[in-house]
């Protein structure tokens, strides 16, 4: 048989063995991107929503500079993954700040909520984390 001559109909082309984890990589980064971003968005709704005496201006500015420089390092972290042609992963020490502020957003919702601000719907038809 000659090796540049195409494979049978009958047998389709052996799967890649490197590309199975390097896809399964990529889905479970991109699904923790969306969510960070999704957290961090609404993280900028509920800064609209909280009052001076429960988060001081100040703190609210510090939090809406964070989240909004997290969504443009998220932005720029998955174009230089899409950029890239061999698979790559995030280190978790990059990642270990993006936690902490999702879990600050969370505080602050549970903040909201136990001070009896009324909170738009997440649009993900579920509901925030319990404090």
């Amino acid at each position: 048989m000659d090796p540049s001559s195409p494979l049978p109909p009958s047998q389709p082309p052996a799967p890649d063995p490197d590309s199975e984890p390097a896809e399964l990589l990529d889905q479970l980064l991109q699904s923790l991107f969306d969510d960070f971003c999704f957290w961090f968005q609404r993280g900028l709704v509920l800064l609209e929503l909280t009052p001076d005496h429960l988060l001081p201006v100040a703190e609210q500015q510090s939090l809406r500079q964070k989240l909004e420089e997290a969504l443009q390092a998220i932005a720029a972290t998955r174009a230089l993954r899409a950029a890239c042609s061999t698979p790559m992963a995030v280190d978790m020490d990059a990642m270990a700040p993006w936690h902490r502020l999702m879990m600050r957003v969370w505080n602050l919702s549970s903040m909201l909520r136990i001070a009896g601000v009324a909170l738009p719907p997440d649009g993900r038809g579920g509901s925030e984390p319990q404090a």
